[in-house]
């Protein structure tokens, strides 16, 4: 891993990069913000350590030349008491922050722990959605990683099969949690529902049918 530090003070930077090269990673210093971005274009970083007091780019505007190309992850060192820095840093999308005086070798530790979370998130990220995700404060649902555009009902119908994946609700059961309020609609309005919810399923997968009909019982949902 190609670590990029930035920063103007030559004895912190020596410390900093003899706990960066222990804990086995390839270190770059430069002095400047100018140093940091020729280097950059040079080669890729995998993080960047960056000062917020450069003397020639300040270390947020840095941060920004720098994700131009690529999202790079950032911890930001801060002045002591500097709150201003911090929330401002955060606000920008820092991946965290260390405060002067440090240990070398805590800065060292949160570079792995920040990697590591931007690993487990990458490899999160090129996962492919498999079955379902219901974001149930925004009222949405996904099905292999598409938004579903669903109308009221039909985003009830599936919610009520989706917390409780694998049982059978009868359309009694699923009438009364759905269309409690609706007092005139009957037994067939589930399955006019249910016939339009898996013609918009199919639209994302063809091949797919999670849903599933037991005849004279009601209706499961298979969320894999």
């Amino acid at each position: 891993m190609r670590i990029l530090l930035v920063e103007d003070e030559s004895a912190i930077a020596d410390t900093v990069l003899y706990a960066l090269r222990a804990e086995g990673f390839q270190a770059v210093h430069c002095l400047t913000g100018g140093d940091a971005l020729r280097e950059a274009a040079r080669e890729p970083f995998d993080l960047a350590v960056l000062d917020v007091g450069l003397p020639d780019i300040g270390g947020f505007a840095l941060c920004r030349e720098l994700r131009r190309e690529r999202d790079l992850p950032v911890i930001f060192l801060t002045a002591q008491n500097a709150e201003a820095d911090r929330i401002l840093g955060l606000e920008i999308g820092a991946d965290d922050y260390v405060t002067k005086p440090f240990s070398p070798r805590e800065l060292a530790t949160r570079v792995r722990v920040v990697l590591r979370r931007v690993g487990a998130a990458g490899a999160a990220a090129a996962e492919p959605e498999r079955g379902f995700v219901h974001d149930n404060e925004g009222k949405r649902i996904r099905y292999r990683g598409q938004a579903l555009d669903l109308t009221r009902y039909e985003y009830g119908l599936l919610a009520a099969l989706l917390q409780r994946p694998g049982a059978v609700l009868s359309r009694a059961q699923l009438m009364d949690r759905v269309w409690g309020d609706a007092l005139d609609s009957g037994d067939r309005t589930v399955d006019t529902h249910i016939k339009t919810l898996r013609a918009k399923l199919r639209d994302v997968d063809s091949d797919a049918d999670p849903i599933r009909t037991h005849r004279g019982l009601g209706y499961s949902l298979d969320n894999g």
